[in-house]
């Protein structure tokens, strides 16, 4: 019998590969732990509440530090997507209805297009609310 729980650890283990959660693993864990208690007893109950119990135990006891490390909420905005919400300066008439306009944010100039396409004058400061391919959209900062 201990053959099959050794190929049940086996298939599980490649089907943990294939996927990308770390649950499977476990039930490959608790087979090769009925694997163990197949050379003490040839009871199949025995052997099947070994690997359910055993499973069970490591899923639940192990959940709370995989979920600590899988849904790190803290990621940091990087490249495109980190300029939003900074604000930035004119330096180019923004006309959205020509697509005309520019502005400079952290030293990068961006092609600027206003919020509900408002046209907004050279030398104002805005602040960008949203990425759209190579355009920063831009709203001007109220003061």
């Amino acid at each position: 019998m201990w053959q099959i729980w050794l190929i049940l650890a086996g298939v599980f283990l490649i089907v943990e590969i294939i996927t990308v959660g770390f649950l499977i693993f476990w039930l490959s864990i608790g087979a090769l732990l009925a694997m163990v208690v197949s050379f003490f007893t040839n009871n199949i109950i025995i052997q099947t509440a070994v690997f359910v119990v055993s499973s069970a135990i490591l899923i639940l006891a192990t959940k709370p530090f995989v979920q600590k490390f899988a849904n790190n909420k803290n990621t940091i905005q990087t490249n495109v997507y980190s300029t939003i919400g900074k604000t930035g300066m004119v330096i180019k008439e923004i006309d959205s209805i020509n697509s005309t306009g520019q502005i400079k944010v952290n030293g990068e100039i961006w092609s600027a297009v206003g919020v509900d396409n408002m046209a907004i004058l050279k030398g104002t400061e805005v602040e960008i609310k949203e990425i759209q391919g190579v355009k920063a959209i831009v709203a001007p900062i109220q003061k």
